[in-house]
């Protein structure tokens, strides 16, 4: 059933009854309805991840007060959530996005994070790199003429580096999740306990004040625990969809790691609460 409102043309912020992109036949505007931008604004945040007030009012053309409300009203049927200056998308905690999806989400804001991360990279030594979009990233512009080990539990990230020849590349065995190509369970943890690791990049799905990182899966939570205790420092690469959202399992503190890289999504005030808990926060 619609309400009368959604039944409206919204006005834009001159007072005209047009919505954004919606036109008659000729290219003259005509109203765009609630329900319609609605849509609208859930499709923009399923591609990038996130959406924000003041750009979605921008973009369509109507007041910061109706795109609040509309966000709103996303957030009462489950499909988005609400966080300072816009919203995120809601994932289930009991689905996780397979690596090809999530490879598409976001993209611009993994690519900018991950040659942030560069910087931490050392010119010589070893470095972990965990499975996943964000990282896979990293890995795809690694430097040359590193004279580094690079150990990984991603199948994807193995493969692309295993023919560089300044690079030597130690893959973690173990059971291989086909959702992320990672390689998990004992024989990986076990492994990752007798590292000792300049740096460790790490992933995950989530991240808040209150509960750290986190990650849907119990098998993926013990490796990425282990990875961050094999880190002599220990670099998160997250994007800013991922703050305020807790996954079913948590295997790090803020207070665990040494530099979260993240994008401007998070708002300045977020990275500030973030530090407070201990980490470097870099905005890519």
């Amino acid at each position: 059933m619609h309400s009368d409102d959604d039944m409206q043309p919204t006005p834009t912020k001159n007072g005209n009854p047009r919505g954004g992109h919606t036109r008659r036949e000729g290219g003259a505007p005509m109203a765009m309805y609630a329900e319609e931008r609605q849509q609208d604004i859930l499709r923009r945040a399923r591609a990038d991840g996130r959406v924000e007030v003041a750009g979605l009012a921008d973009l369509l053309d109507v007041t910061q007060e109706t795109i609040r409300r509309d966000l709103d009203r996303l957030e009462r049927q489950g499909l988005l959530r609400r966080v300072h200056g816009g919203a995120i998308v809601v994932q289930r905690l009991d689905v996780e996005p397979a690596l090809g999806q999530r490879d598409t989400t976001a993209a611009a804001q993994k690519a900018a994070i991950a040659e942030a991360a560069l910087a931490y990279l050392p010119s010589r030594g070893s470095v972990l790199i965990d499975a996943g979009s964000t990282t896979a990233r990293l890995a795809a512009v690694l430097p040359p003429s590193r004279d580094l080990t690079v150990v990984t539990n991603g199948l994807p990230i193995a493969q692309l580096l295993a023919s560089r020849a300044d690079l030597t590349v130690q893959v973690v065995g173990g059971r291989v999740r086909g959702t992320t190509l990672a390689a998990v369970d004992a024989w990986a943890v076990t492994l990752l306990e007798r590292l000792n690791v300049d740096v460790a990049f790490v992933g995950a799905n989530g991240f808040s004040v209150a509960r750290g990182l986190s990650t849907p899966d119990l098998a993926e939570s013990a490796v990425k625990a282990a990875m961050v205790r094999a880190g002599r420092r220990v670099v998160v690469l997250a994007d800013a969809s991922k703050f305020g959202v807790d996954h079913l399992s948590s295997f790090a503190r803020l207070a665990d790691v040494d530099v979260l890289v993240t994008d401007t999504g998070l708002s300045a005030q977020d990275a500030a609460l973030l530090r407070s808990e201990g980490p470097e926060v870099v905005r890519a």
